[in-house]
């Protein structure tokens, strides 16, 4: 299925709908912050991650506040040359959903794409991360807060420094420090490619 530029899991969301949620910056209580890493390694993978950051656009009570440019990365945990490599980003969203809701959000839009869990680190059409969510630490097995190996991955470090110079990983300290700490080889901005980011 060709992605499109809304969600196909869901019906159109209504005007009154949108409006509520283009306030929801000032109005709905206690927006917070968090941080999506966006990758694909199958298909048309800078249509599927646009699609994707469209995706969660669409989500009531979520907003896109920034993208960040544009990776492509060597595949994680798996034998050079074995997979095609990944176009990776880092989306910031403000949203009133709590982090069960956002996760199931994410795995919904990753399914949406196809995305089939076969195998740990194996080839996907869309991964969808919550690599942080405002400061809130969490060993739950369903969604560890924060990611717990976002401050070993370079694909996730650059992009997000890109749009948050300032970052801090609750628990690691800067992101600039950390993608310092772990280098950027493997790991090669495309400046021919751009996300666009939602009206």
């Amino acid at each position: 299925m060709k992605p499109t530029q809304s969600d196909p899991t869901v019906q159109p969301v209504p005007a009154s709908v949108v409006a509520t949620v283009d306030a929801a910056d000032v109005t709905l209580s206690n927006p917070r912050w968090a941080v999506l890493a966006l990758g694909a390694n199958l298909g048309n993978r800078l249509e599927t991650l646009q699609g994707a950051v469209d995706a969660l656009a669409d989500t009531p009570g979520l907003r896109v506040k920034a993208v960040s440019p544009v990776y492509e990365t060597e595949p994680w945990g798996v034998e050079p040359g074995t997979q095609p490599a990944y176009f990776n980003a880092v989306a910031l969203v403000k949203t009133t959903l709590p982090p069960s809701s956002l996760l199931e959000r994410a795995h919904a839009v990753e399914e949406a794409f196809h995305r089939v869990r076969e195998e740990r680190w194996g080839a996907r059409t869309l991964d969808v991360d919550i690599v942080a969510y405002a400061d809130v630490v969490s060993d739950d097995p369903v969604l560890t807060l924060p990611h717990p190996r976002a401050h070993q991955r370079a694909f996730v470090l650059a992009p997000w420094h890109d749009v948050d110079p300032d970052a801090q990983l609750t628990g690691h300290g800067p992101v600039a420090a950390l993608l310092t700490a772990v280098g950027s080889t493997g790991v090669t901005p495309r400046t021919d490619l751009e996300l666009r980011l939602p009206e």
